[in-house]
């Protein structure tokens, strides 16, 4: 499954999000934002690339539809309604994503043991 995580500036939550999901089995992540000044801008590739497109916010979906809308026709579009309020890899953060994401995403955790 290759899943699509998009913040604004792509600095905390979609690139915290992209660690906890891409090392899980049979989870390919990546992370990219809308906001012009993003670390990694969504792009076209971004967009095909996904099987699932994860936002953060309201926002961020009605950004990509306004940028990509026909490209996003076949992509399963999620938001999961986390504001901006975390740091990269804060444990609150961490817990919310794990917590939200899980309901869309089926993943695996892996054992510590394997």
């Amino acid at each position: 499954m290759r899943i699509l995580f998009v913040c604004g500036r792509a600095r905390a939550r979609s690139p915290t999000a992209e660690q906890i999901f891409a090392r899980r089995p049979g989870i390919e992540a990546a992370s990219a934002g809308v906001s012009p000044d993003a670390d990694e801008p969504v792009e076209a590739d971004h967009l095909a690339w996904a099987e699932i497109v994860v936002v953060m916010e309201r926002a961020h979906r009605r950004k990509l539809m306004r940028r990509f809308g026909p490209a996003l026709r076949r992509t399963r579009l999620v938001c999961l309604d986390i504001p901006d309020a975390y740091g990269f890899m804060e444990p609150a953060l961490v817990r919310l994503l794990e917590a939200r994401a899980g309901r869309f995403v089926r993943t695996e955790r892996v054992r510590p043991d394997a």
